[in-house]
């Protein structure tokens, strides 16, 4: 069990940084080489990341890493804008004051003294913060696809230039203050400006670079 969760995990967070770059074919025998694994494990996590659509089956070939388009990044969008702001407006109130206080800080830090990395991945636990407050099973469960492909996107579409990484840091900053306030109906407008924005972002760059994935 331990070797085909190891065979999951590896192969998964290879997709999700595009590593595995979208529609690339994968097979089970050369997988079996790169991880050193035997043929059953690699197997077991195939299915499972077909099941979540990060795979999918080519008869007689193997299998290839699910594609991924602007139009793909506007249903993530549309699911993040009718998931996000429904549940900082209701239950936005369950995170504790200090948690807000602590985002705050952490929002308020200059772009330049922290690594992009980190930025992303600060960006990505605040969003996830959101949707585990509702402690509904069900919300938490469709949120987990369009996170995984919001992931996959930036990995494509590379680092964002400063000047929007200033913008999501300002747009983050009018989240957490309406918060800070409990004007949650304004927290989730902003909440949602924010998802405008950001989708606009990958539309400008996916149109600058002209990807087909």
């Amino acid at each position: 069990m331990s070797l085909k969760q190891d065979a999951y995990n590896i192969i998964k967070a290879k997709i999700i940084k595009c590593e595995y770059l979208p529609n690339a074919l994968l097979n089970e025998d050369m997988l079996k080489e790169e991880l050193q694994m035997s043929r059953t494990p690699v197997r077991d996590a195939l299915s499972r990341l077909e099941q979540e659509h990060l795979v999918k089956i080519i008869p007689k070939k193997g299998f290839t890493v699910t594609g991924i388009s602007l139009n793909d990044a506007e249903k993530v969008y549309e699911v993040r804008m009718l998931l996000e702001p429904h549940a900082l407006e209701i239950y936005g109130h369950k995170i504790a004051a200090h948690v807000y206080e602590g985002l705050a800080e952490q929002f308020t830090r200059a772009i330049s003294s922290v690594p992009v990395d980190t930025i992303f991945e600060e960006d990505d636990d605040f969003h996830s913060l959101i949707i585990e407050a509702t402690d509904n099973s069900y919300i938490i469960q469709a949120y987990r696809y369009p996170y995984v492909q919001n992931i996959r996107l930036r990995a494509i579409s590379g680092h964002y230039g400063e000047k929007r990484l200033e913008r999501s840091q300002a747009e983050h900053m009018a989240i957490i203050n309406a918060c800070l306030k409990q004007e949650w109906k304004k927290a989730a407008s902003a909440l949602n400006t924010h998802l405008e924005s950001s989708l606009q972002t990958f539309r400008e760059i996916i149109a600058y670079q002209n990807m087909r994935f």
